[in-house]
């Protein structure tokens, strides 16, 4: 913020309000209201118009007309941070921070066209809201000119208005947090938290009638270092005290590449490690269990809350018990000659994180199975959407189970078919 801002904020703090932009982007607004009306407006509505916070400040003076557009700075977490430093700082120790890292962390990331990733039509879309580096910064800029920013937070307070009020809705959350492999706004909207927060918007309900949102849970007061306990690959080191549990868990990390065939930790535990999409020590688990009980005894009693959660474990511990025995068929197969490793594979052992760059019918059932039914399993029972948990997760999961044995066995018979047919 411009220091000729700061008189401003004061007088806000004080009840003014301000209705024409500020000396310094009176040139900018007057332009925009013709080329861009739609971003004039937005920023009039905003928190920012109020305060006399102009377009100078977060987009630089370099742009000065129509044949420079391209000098206008995009802003970051970064400019954000001179006036939001607690929220920044807060961010940037959250998973989401982290989201681009996560996303280039995929095996096969690179094999995907570069407008569904830098182009940001595809993952990158999302995940944009991650902080990049440097590197990938510069080569975005060379390709399109542009730098989409870096740990966006326009993700969820959207330009120009940058809205709080917007911000706290669960719908802020509804773009990135849908769909094949993490359907969280469908479990939540699904689930009696959804549905009284929209029996309340709709006046059915009280306005202070309790209807917990996305934030309620995972930024209560507001805090951005959002984070969950089990994390996106639902696996947690310690392992889990159950023996099956935790022998099912050890197949599911060698199908993520996190140990070898014989248990031994791989290089990509540290991919793993810096992306944080698992927990690596009981004590960051508990920190994030501990955080949602916090929550949660906003509306129910710690009893039901511990039951809850607990129940969520068994519904995971369930799902690896069934994933489990189908990464051990498949890893069969590598053994037995019947399929080929991927590019991308370092060991007769299946790669779940390849994606849709599996080069069998039965590995990408192995894949549907882990990135879309197992996640919506025990998601599913996190978020209280039964539906997901059983019908959409587990029930599925059984069905894949039944088809990847059935695809063993017909592989089997096929080759058993060619040995029989030599002379």
């Amino acid at each position: 913020m411009t220091t000729a801002a700061l008189p401003a904020v004061a007088a806000l703090l004080l009840g003014a309000s301000f209705t024409s932009p500020p000396k310094a982007s009176v040139a900018c607004v007057e332009c925009h209201a013709t080329s861009t009306p739609g971003i004039v407006s937005d920023w009039r509505l905003s928190r920012h118009a109020a305060v006399s916070v102009a377009c100078a400040d977060c987009h630089g003076t370099e742009h000065k007309g129509a044949a420079d557009a391209a000098k206008a700075r995009l802003p970051g977490p970064d400019t954000c941070a001179r006036c939001h430093a607690t929220q920044v700082k807060q961010y940037q120790g959250s998973k989401h921070a982290l989201a681009w890292a996560a996303m280039m962390a995929m095996p096969t990331f690179h094999y995907q066209p570069a407008v569904l990733t830098d182009g940001l039509k595809g993952c990158g879309g999302c995940h944009a809201i991650g902080l990049r580096e440097p590197a990938d910064q510069r080569a975005i800029s060379r390709e399109s000119g542009r730098d989409y920013g870096a740990g966006s937070c326009d993700s969820c307070h959207t330009r120009h208005t940058f809205s709080v009020k917007e911000a706290r809705e669960p719908q802020a959350c509804k773009s990135c947090h849908m769909g094949f492999d993490h359907a969280q706004w469908e479990m939540y909207d699904a689930s009696k938290h959804g549905v009284r927060h929209e029996l309340v918007k709709l006046g059915a309900l009280p306005s202070t009638a309790s209807a917990p949102t996305c934030q309620t849970c995972h930024m209560q007061k507001g805090d951005h270092g959002v984070m969950t306990g089990w994390g996106f690959l639902g696996v947690r080191l310690p392992l889990p005290d159950d023996p099956q549990w935790k022998a099912d868990q050890t197949t599911i990390l060698k199908a993520l590449g996190v140990l070898d065939p014989s248990g031994k930790p791989t290089t990509f535990l540290e991919v793993v490690k810096g992306a944080k999409v698992a927990r690596l020590t009981n004590e960051e688990w508990q920190a994030q269990r501990d955080r949602m009980i916090v929550a949660c005894k906003e509306c129910h009693a710690e009893g039901f809350v511990r039951s809850q959660l607990k129940r969520g474990d068994q519904t995971l511990r369930e799902a690896d018990r069934l994933m489990a025995e189908a990464i051990e068929i498949v890893a069969g197969l590598y053994r037995d000659g019947l399929l080929k490793k991927g590019k991308e594979q370092r060991f007769d052992y299946p790669n779940v994180l390849q994606f849709h760059d599996s080069g069998s019918p039965v590995e990408l059932r192995l894949f549907a199975m882990f990135m879309e039914h197992r996640m919506k399993a025990f998601q599913g029972a996190f978020h209280n959407s039964p539906d997901h948990a059983l019908w959409q997760g587990w029930s599925e999961m059984k069905r894949d189970l039944v088809e990847i044995r059935a695809a063993a066995a017909g592989l089997r018979r096929v080759r058993d078919g060619e040995r029989r047919a030599k002379p």
